[in-house]
């Protein structure tokens, strides 16, 4: 508990410390007006003309009556601050942070509130992480690169209020460019998840630039392989082998599951792709008696399991799941998680696209390991070159 001497104590800290920063300010602003009226109107007939003063908050404290310098003739600006403006752009980005951080609007505003002693309403922190949207606007519009190695992609389920709280799909998608960098390429929210919102995804993703691509990665989802081929014609798919494995592990007996998945591995990890169909083969004499659908199924999925070993090996381990981007989707959710549910899309959007920006300046310059590699790049390239002809 504190003090009222502890109390007493930071309340004359605050107070010097804001004091000291209004002497700073109010300096910089009569050399500001000096400069005004000596170097950049020389020749007009201009003076001082006083001072008028007003409040400005800023995250050392409020100073309740900085001393803002005028001229006669009303032509001097501050570049401090805006004309109408009460406070430092600082707490706009704090408010963003909180948001994205998980805060709801109403938690934030009282927050402001209890630190400041200025009441924000809801609607007004809504308003102020509103300018992101055209931030949001301008980036699901950039363009993207011609090539990428790899395109994952993924869908999570969030919580939107319409007239009811439902779930609606988000659709991510992930790519690995030639220089090796992985970073978020685009989202769309709303409905449920579907290969034909799939094919409006990819087809976005080729307008904005993403003409010449490799590999897909991505889940069995029904319908989803036939889009991705749609669009990337000239594409190879890999399905994710941890997803196949997840949705294969319930199916299997507690007494069998440790000998079962075991030699599973056995094929996903081999020397190369001859050598792992050597290794299936082997599985499934053993296993299928046991457990024909559960084999059946990998045999008939087999070619897009495998399709990672086409690659140079150095990145095999990179794309024969598409853990990369489920990684992203569990910050999302963990972000999302306190909310309980988005009053509508934007809300989600606002999160989403924060989420983004952060995790693509993390990964700006950082190539993905085994892609920076020489052999691997030109490797990469012949089959750029193959597919799709010489870059131009």
């Amino acid at each position: 508990m504190t003090t009222i001497a502890e109390k007493a104590f930071h309340d004359l800290l605050e107070n010097s410390v804001t004091q000291l920063l209004q002497e700073k300010l109010e300096l910089l602003l009569r050399e500001e007006i000096k400069n005004h009226l000596t170097v950049e109107q020389p020749t007009q007939r201009n003076s001082r003309n006083g001072h008028y003063t007003r409040t400005f908050q800023t995250r050392y404290g409020t100073i309740n009556a900085l001393r803002v310098p005028r001229d006669r003739k009303g032509t001097f600006q501050t570049r401090l601050f805006e004309p109408y403006q009460r406070r430092e752009g600082w707490l706009e980005e704090a408010i963003i942070h909180m948001y994205k951080g998980g805060m709801s609007t109403r938690e934030v505003a009282k927050f402001i509130e209890s630190l400041y002693g200025a009441q924000y309403s809801p609607t007004t922190i809504s308003n102020i992480t509103q300018t992101v949207m055209e931030d949001i606007k301008q980036w699901q519009q950039r363009p993207l690169e011609k090539r990428y190695s790899v395109i994952y992609l993924d869908g999570l389920y969030v919580k939107l209020k319409r007239n009811t709280v439902d779930s609606e799909a988000v659709y991510l998608a992930m790519g690995i460019d030639e220089q090796g960098t992985r970073q978020i390429l685009g989202f769309y929210v709303g409905g449920q998840e579907s290969a034909n919102v799939w094919r409006d995804v990819l087809i976005d993703l080729k307008n904005r630039g993403a003409t010449e691509v490799l590999l897909g990665v991505f889940d069995g989802l029904s319908g989803l392989e036939e889009a991705f081929r749609e669009v990337y014609p000239k594409a190879d798919v890999q399905h994710c082998v941890v997803h196949k494995i997840r949705s294969t592990f319930p199916k299997i007996r507690v007494a069998d599951k440790t000998e079962f998945l075991a030699d599973l591995k056995l094929v996903y990890t081999a020397m190369d792709a001859d050598v792992a169909r050597a290794v299936f083969d082997g599985f499934k004499d053993r296993w299928r008696k046991q457990y024909p659908k559960e084999v059946l199924s990998w045999e008939e999925q087999l070619p897009t399991l495998l399709t990672f070993y086409k690659y140079p090996p150095l990145i095999r381990a990179a794309i024969y799941t598409n853990n990369p981007i489920e990684r992203m989707n569990k910050e999302i959710r963990k972000r999302l998680k306190p909310m309980n549910s988005l009053t509508n899309i934007e809300a989600a959007e606002k999160i989403i696209y924060l989420q983004a920006i952060d995790y693509n300046e993390a990964w700006c310059g950082r190539a993905i390991r085994g892609f920076a590699d020489v052999d691997t790049k030109a490797a990469l390239e012949q089959m750029f070159t193959a597919r799709y002809g010489a870059k131009k």
